[in-house]
C-alpha cells in the first residue's frame, strides 16, 4: 500500500483563482494512495471551521474563510481517496504557523507543501514518494522546479540527486522550494520565529539536510509563479529575515561563497528603501568575502540611482532569477 500524503496550502483568502489552480494541481496528481489536503486561511476573519468536500459536512459562515469552503467545495475531490479541509490558523499568525497548523491536523504517513500561488505539475508526488522509498534513511525530499514570469517559463535544476547542509549554505538554491517540500510526517516542524515569515523554507531546509542529505527528484515537477508573491517588495522584512538566517545558522557567515551572497543581498535590500549608507556598508563586506559578488555591484547602482531595484528584479524574474 502507498504511504498516503498529507497536503499543507497555505491562503491570505484574496487569491481565489491561483488557490483553485494549486489545489487542482494537487488533487489531479496521479498517486496511488491517499492525498489529504488541508487548506490553512491565514490572515482573515477567524471563524469558519472545517469543509470535507469528500461528503461529510461541516460548517462555513459568511466571512472570507467561508468563502475559501465555498470555493473548496466546488474543485472535484477526485474520489474516496482524496479530501479537502479549510482551516483557521491556529497557531502564531502568518505563513510557519498556518503551516504548522497544517502538520498538527494531519495523520498521513508524508507531509507535503504547496503554496497558493504555485502548482504541481504531473507526476510530481508519485516521483518523490519513489525516491523517498528507496532512501528509508531519508526523511525530506524536493524537486526541480520551472519558474513562471508573465510570459516565460525557465526550468531551474540542482544538477544532482542529493542536496546537503554545504549545498544550501553555499547557495540558496532556489529549486529547493517550500512547494516541492515532502517529508515524514515527525521529521520536522517550521519555525514561527521566523520574522514575518522570511526565509522559514530555506531554515526548513538547512535544518533537514544536517539531518540527511534531501533526496531531490532533479526534473521540474513545480511551475512557481513569481508575479504574485505576497512577499515581493518588503524590503525591510527581507533584511530581518536574511539577519534572522545569519544570527540562527553560523554557520553562512563561515561559508564565503554564502556569505557574500548574504551581504550582498542585504546591500540591496537596503539600496531598495534608499539606505544609501547601509547599502554602501553590506556592499564593502561583501566584495571583502567575495570579490566581485555581483549583487553587491549591483545594490551599489541601485543606491546611486542608476537603476530601480524593480528594473532588477524584472530582468532577473525574465531568466528565471532572483537577487
Amino acid at each position: 500500500m502507498r504511504p498516503a500524503v498529507g497536503v499543507v496550502i497555505p491562503t491570505r483568502g484574496d487569491r481565489p483563482g491561483p488557490l483553485r489552480a494549486a489545489l487542482t494541481g494537487v488533487l489531479a496528481q496521479e498517486y496511488a494512495g491517499r492525498v489529504e489536503v488541508v487548506v490553512v486561511a491565514d490572515g482573515v476573519p477567524a471563524s469558519v471551521v472545517t469543509r470535507q468536500v469528500s461528503g461529510v459536512s461541516g460548517s462555513a459562515p459568511g466571512c472570507a474563510a467561508g468563502s475559501l469552503a465555498g470555493l473548496v467545495a466546488g474543485v472535484e475531490a477526485g474520489g474516496a481517496d482524496r479530501s479537502v479541509r479549510v482551516l483557521d490558523n491556529r497557531r502564531a499568525a502568518g505563513l510557519p504557523g498556518a503551516r504548522n497548523t497544517g502538520i498538527s491536523v494531519l495523520g498521513t504517513d508524508l507531509v507535503a507543501f504547496c503554496d497558493d500561488d504555485d502548482l504541481w505539475l504531473p507526476g510530481k508526488l508519485a516521483a518523490q514518494v519513489a525516491a523517498l522509498a528507496e532512501e528509508p534513511d531519508a526523511g525530506f525530499a524536493s524537486c526541480a522546479v520551472e519558474v513562471e514570469y508573465g510570459d516565460r517559463r525557465v526550468p531551474r535544476l540542482a544538477g544532482i540527486g542529493h542536496v546537503t547542509h554545504r549545498h544550501l549554505t553555499r547557495s540558496r538554491m532556489m529549486m529547493v522550494h517550500s512547494s516541492t517540500f515532502l517529508f515524514r510526517r515527525g521529521w520536522t516542524w517550521v519555525d514561527e520565529s521566523a520574522p514575518a515569515g522570511q526565509n522559514e523554507d530555506w531554515d526548513l531546509a538547512l535544518r533537514a539536510a544536517w539531518r540527511h542529505p534531501i533526496v531531490h527528484v532533479d526534473r521540474p515537477l513545480v511551475r512557481v509563479r513569481w508575479g504574485s508573491s505576497h512577499y515581493a517588495g518588503r524590503w525591510a522584512d527581507r533584511i530581518a529575515g536574511l539577519e534572522w538566517m545569519l544570527a540562527r545558522h553560523p554557520g553562512l557567515a563561515a561559508e564565503p561563497r554564502g556569505a557574500a551572497r548574504v551581504y550582498g543581498q542585504l546591500a540591496f535590500c537596503h539600496a531598495a528603501l534608499g539606505r544609501r549608507r547601509e547599502a554602501a556598508r553590506w556592499s564593502l563586506r561583501a566584495f571583502s568575502t567575495r570579490p566581485g559578488e555581483p549583487r553587491a555591484a549591483v545594490a551599489l547602482a541601485v543606491a546611486g540611482g542608476l537603476v530601480s531595484p524593480r528594473a532588477v528584479l524584472h530582468a532577473l524574474h525574465r531568466r528565471g532569477h532572483g537577487i
